[in-house]
């Protein structure tokens, strides 16, 4: 195989596994961000909870109360609480699944489970790094692998395809 092909499949092979990297890392981010969400919605319902408390009611009783009014807006900040007391739920719960899991796993359920709001905010910040976790530099180079042996593979079937078959010299 020429070596232009060879230094070309490298360099491709590089630049896979940089881009393969980045998936842990953006885990991670996701992570970070994940955290931050749940901490502002228990900001959010525990002001809203001692309120409630101070009313002498409970999360659930203020929430039908606020939705149950015939006043729109004070009918939709019901609505709107009970979406963040259930939000919560989940991302607490999606949380505690993707930390008991493991390394690759956490991309799986974040890409499967993950919340999209908190996906896109993190893509929309999406810092790049380089991680030298066991999972990002496993992941750089499974992604060197696949793209530098894929395209070696690739290159020797087209050669295969292309070449001429070679006379034989007669006496």
């Amino acid at each position: 195989m020429s070596r232009i092909v060879r230094i070309i499949a490298f360099g491709l092979g590089l630049l896979g596994g940089v881009v393969a990297s980045q998936g842990p890392e953006y885990s991670q981010q996701y992570r970070q961000r994940l955290g931050g969400a749940i901490d502002e919605l228990k900001r959010v319902i525990a002001r809203f909870d001692a309120d409630a408390q101070a009313n002498g009611e409970t999360q659930d009783g203020a929430i039908a109360r606020l939705r149950s009014n015939p006043d729109t807006l004070v009918n939709r900040q019901g609505a709107a609480m009970q979406g963040n007391v259930e939000r919560l739920e989940r991302l607490q719960l999606h949380r505690e699944v993707m930390m008991q899991a493991g390394p690759f796993a956490r991309i799986a359920l974040m890409v499967r489970d993950g919340d999209r709001d908190v996906m896109e905010a993190t893509y929309r910040d999406f810092e790049p790094a380089m991680p030298v976790t066991e999972e990002g530099i496993i992941s750089a180079i499974a992604g060197f692998i696949v793209i530098w042996g894929g395209f070696l593979l690739i290159a020797g079937f087209l050669r295969s395809l292309f070449r001429r078959p070679r006379q034989q010299i007669r006496a």
